[in-house]
């Protein structure tokens, strides 16, 4: 009797996201007794708003049956994220445009069926978040590099679809403002150059705006504001401190809601029930949600302010989200190694930038700064106590 495991897909053959493994490696330290100060993860120290938390309970002390709700998520649920975008962006987003989701990260599946044949070829920047990728290479799309650059705040522009263009047709585009890891964020007259060119193109695009609404410059343009014809992608996860209810959504050109909803239905069915509950009463929680963002300011002037006298240079411009990204060439010719010796020695954990850019991301590192003011404090001792 043969006992050999199944094969593996060619499709599943994608590389690890290392924030996850340091995130388990970091978790197994915690376990053993050792005090991790936890900079690894977008994930705020927040939990989850009171207004949210108040409404999952009394939705299961009532009883409700928590069943399926439709694909595209809860009505009262998208009427209310069509307000907001009225009341925090000055946009008309009709209700029928948006598609709630199971996170951002179903969000983005969505999208490259929707919108990429098997084979298709997508841009994306380099450093960028790796799930990106990772998707892609898993529906055999193919990433195509944009080697972005600190002169551009690590962002993709026209001149870099040009050369990508040299190598075949880009079929896509993946933008992120504010972007994971750098921080940077795309200023209008960027952005709309970017859409021009894809819209000279026929270029299909797909703007990831998670952080929209955690900056410290100045505020992010939405790709709403500039045209109807982008996929847009947020989540619950980042300003709403809600990473593990899942829960995200999207807002889709207006003839392409059914295709949407269509693969929604047979994929996720529908969104969590009650994390849909909870979503709705959490863009009530304006005041509360407010007060992290403060935390957060703190937390990147302090990292800001420590970092570079201990041998880190070169930061991306933080304007958002709650990322550093930072040249470690000085200190290391691997940051994977840096990153289990900083974990090792000085119980800080932080991810090797070879997540974001494998093939230069051996002499960078990215920072969250998404945790409480006490976790930064703690790593910025650590880390200077073992640098300094």
């Amino acid at each position: 009797m043969d006992t050999s495991s199944p094969r593996a897909s060619r499709r599943s053959a994608v590389a690890p996201f290392l924030a996850m493994d340091v995130m388990e490696a970091a978790r197994r330290a915690d376990a053993s007794g050792e005090r991790i100060a936890h900079l690894e993860v977008g994930q705020p120290g927040a939990p989850a708003p009171r207004p949210a938390r108040e409404a999952a309970i009394d939705a299961l002390k009532r009883g409700e049956s928590l069943g399926y709700t439709v694909a595209l998520g809860l009505p009262a649920l998208r009427e209310r994220l069509s307000r907001m975008y009225r009341e925090v962006h000055g946009l008309d987003v009709p209700a029928e445009r948006i598609v709630v989701t199971t996170g951002s990260s179903a969000g983005f599946l969505l999208a490259f069926l929707t919108l990429f044949d098997a084979g298709a070829r997508l841009a994306l920047a380099d450093p960028g978040y790796p799930s990106y990728r990772n998707i892609l290479a898993s529906v055999d799309i193919e990433p195509v590099r944009l080697e972005a650059t600190l002169a551009t705040g690590y962002q993709p522009d026209p001149a870099l679809l040009a050369e990508a263009r040299e190598g075949g047709r880009i079929d896509g585009l993946l933008f992120a403002s504010p972007a994971n890891p750098t921080g940077t964020a795309l200023s209008r007259e960027a952005m709309a150059a970017l859409i021009a060119d894809c819209d000279a193109h026929g270029t299909a695009m797909i703007s990831d705006e998670i952080y929209d609404r955690l900056w410290y410059v100045e505020k992010p343009v939405s790709a709403l504001e500039l045209t109807d014809d982008a996929f847009v992608i947020n989540s619950f996860s980042k300003y709403y401190c809600m990473t593990g209810w899942r829960i995200g959504w999207m807002v889709v050109p207006p003839g392409l809601v059914r295709t949407v909803e269509r693969l929604a239905q047979n994929h996720f069915i529908c969104p969590p029930h009650i994390s849909q509950i909870a979503a709705l009463a959490a863009l009530d929680a304006e005041e509360e949600l407010a007060g992290h963002l403060d935390v957060y300011r703190r937390n990147r002037a302090l990292l800001l302010d420590t970092l570079p006298g201990l041998g880190f240079r070169d930061f991306a411009p933080a304007d958002g989200a709650f990322y550093l990204y930072a040249d470690v060439g000085a200190l290391t010719p691997d940051s994977m190694d840096f990153s289990r010796r900083m974990l090792a020695e000085a119980k800080v954990a932080a991810v090797p930038g070879t997540d974001f850019d494998p093939l230069r991301g051996k002499s960078t590192m990215r920072f969250s700064f998404a945790g409480s003011a006490q976790t930064v404090e703690r790593a910025a001792e650590s880390l200077t106590a073992w640098l300094g």
